[in-house]
């Protein structure tokens, strides 16, 4: 026998509603004798009708919130409301392998079959003339008619077909072991669609989604007229679909903002607008401040014991301080303490020094061209590397997908497009040397680097810190014990996270070693697998700025459809090879 269907997720009734909300909330992950704090007294309220996008840096707790509002954690301080049919987009789909496929869907359905039953059962009622049946029969239609009972299985097979999954519409009875991981999250995001719960908590809903899965998915959200709180790194997604952005990001705060959640109306690239005029307005009036504060302790100190600023007493000084030496001492008195007072108020109520926001930078051999692998990188036109009529069977199929061959010459910039499957990231191994192909030729020029940023990390139990890391990188041969000359991390790394082991890192800070890492070493062929995986969105502009700038060549693997409408070099796309067949 099967095992049982979980219940649907949903445990807590509040008293105010279909609201999802947060108020002063704190949290600290348990540490080594000492607790992390992760959230400090956040305060957020999603209302229905409202599609809110989470964002922040990597490790400023995103997860953490959604994990709090979804009941999985128990925050330390502050109170949590969610509505009795909440909504959770977990990563892995909640049901046994042997489960069908076309049984998670029905589950989705089970509060529309409990009322359409119940309707059925009032109707039988009425017609036998039951006391009371009119009203119950009235009360279940009104029910089946917000749960638009009637059309529940249509709108089952339009959430299957928009989000890519016609092999559970073709074979209901499909085991959901036997799907692919990404169709395991979508027919998850298919079955809480399908229940149109009153509120979603959806961590990265565009992941394992092509183009037109993910536009369907903003449809559906903004069609929708429950509460919707989304972390995502996908641009497009979220000015697509969010009626407001909470940044969990200090460097977004602007003057006077205190800890917690900065709440901007509108898409991310409105956002985005806002918190960099805000940032702007709060530079300006440190720098205002601190100016003032310097000019005061002068005053303080020299400009308002003199009677003439700027010039030597003069014989008539001399006769005035003797005659009238009480009213001088009391103008000078009345100065110091007017400049004291005003000093001591600004130094008390000063603005604090805005934290400055990661910003990618190159190392300083593609720059000055002292050193490193590209600086000596050929002029552009010269041939760097190249794949042609590569074959990986089941993986890559470089000649059936219309592309035969690829040359990297010194300023290539290539994008790689494609869904899942279809090769990307094969192509990049075998471009990297590391995975020999079945048919075709790959090679490289002699003395030519090739650095490869893979999607997956194989840092989580480094012990060692990015500063001893980079430091082994960019001073080959010597040790942060041996060596402690400032190591440079690009901009993609916050100065107090050198320090700490990498394994305490966050997933998206130990991808930014990574790529600290391979920028260091200034390969000729920069290869890069979904590098704005993880990534702050603030830093996917730099990015790609950076790559513009890139002295040697550079391709680029990526789902992310803001880099793809932003990319202004060449673009190979890849299909899926055919699958093989079966001998006769």
């Amino acid at each position: 026998m099967p095992a049982p269907l979980p219940p649907p997720s949903s445990t807590r009734t509040t008293p105010s509603g279909p609201v999802l909300a947060a108020r002063g909330v704190s949290f600290a992950h348990p540490g080594d004798g000492a607790a992390h704090p992760v959230l400090t007294d956040v305060t957020l309220q999603v209302d229905p009708g409202h599609r809110t996008g989470l964002v922040g840096e990597n490790g400023s707790g995103k997860s953490t919130l959604l994990r709090l509002l979804a009941g999985d954690l128990v925050p330390d301080a502050g109170t949590v409301a969610r509505p009795d049919d909440l909504g959770v987009l977990a990563q892995e789909l909640p049901y046994a392998g042997h489960t069908p496929a076309g049984r998670v869907v029905e589950h989705a359905l089970a509060a529309v079959r409990a009322i359409e039953r119940e309707l059925d059962a009032a109707g039988e009622a009425l017609a036998a003339g039951d006391d009371g049946a009119t009203a119950r029969y009235e009360r279940a239609l009104a029910a089946a008619e917000a749960a638009q009972v009637w059309d529940a299985d249509a709108r089952a097979g339009a959430m299957l077909g928009g989000l890519g999954l016609a092999v559970v519409l073709d074979d209901p009875e499909r085991a959901v072991g036997t799907l692919s991981g990404g169709q395991r999250t979508r027919l998850h995001l298919a079955a809480l669609l399908v229940r149109s719960p009153s509120a979603l908590l959806l961590d990265e809903p565009t992941n394992h989604l092509d183009d037109d899965a993910a536009d369907f998915l903003a449809g559906v959200l903004r069609a929708g007229t429950g509460a919707v709180l989304m972390a995502s790194h996908d641009r497009a997604f979220l000015d697509a679909v969010a009626t407001e952005i909470a940044d969990l990001d200090p460097t977004a705060r602007a003057v006077g903002e205190p800890a917690g959640i900065v709440l901007t109306g509108g898409t991310f690239t409105d956002h985005v607008a806002a918190r960099a005029a805000a940032r702007a307005a709060w530079q300006t009036r440190y720098e205002a401040e601190q100016e003032e504060i310097t000019q005061l302790r002068h005053t303080v100190a020299v400009t308002a014991r003199q009677v003439a600023p700027g010039r030597g007493p003069t014989d008539n000084d001399k006769f005035i301080t003797r005659f009238k030496g009480a009213r001088v001492e009391r103008t000078v008195s009345r100065r110091v303490r007017d400049a004291a007072g005003r000093l001591a108020d600004l130094e008390r109520d000063q603005v604090r020094k805005p934290r400055p926001a990661l910003r990618l930078s190159m190392p300083a051999s593609l720059t000055s061209g002292t050193s490193g692998s590209a600086s000596d990188t050929p002029a552009p036109g010269g041939l760097l590397a190249w794949a042609r009529d590569v074959v990986v069977p089941g993986r890559l199929d470089l000649p059936a997908a219309g592309v035969p061959g690829i040359e990297l010459t010194a300023g290539s910039r290539l994008l790689l497009t494609g869904g899942n499957g279809a090769g990307k990231s094969t192509l990049l191994h075998a471009l990297a040397g590391d995975l020999e192909p079945a048919s075709g030729h790959v090679g490289t020029m002699h003395g030519v680097r090739v650095g490869l940023l893979e999607q997956d990390l194989a840092l989580a139990g480094e012990r060692r810190t990015p500063r001893d890391l980079l430091t082994l990188v960019q001073h080959p041969g010597t040790t942060s014990s041996d060596d402690q000359r400032p190591v440079d991390a690009y901009g993609l790394l916050a100065p107090r996270d050198l320090g700490r082991p990498v394994a305490d890192l966050s997933v998206g800070t130990r991808r930014r070693v990574v790529l600290a890492m391979l920028l260091a070493q200034a390969p000729d062929v920069l290869l890069l697998d979904e590098p704005t995986n993880h990534l702050a969105l603030a830093l996917v502009d730099e990015l790609l700025a950076a790559l513009r700038a890139w002295p040697g060549a550079v391709v680029l693997a990526s789902h992310d459809r803001w880099l793809r409408e932003h990319w202004d070099g060449d673009v190979v796309h890849l299909a899926p090879p055919a699958p093989p067949t079966a001998p006769a």
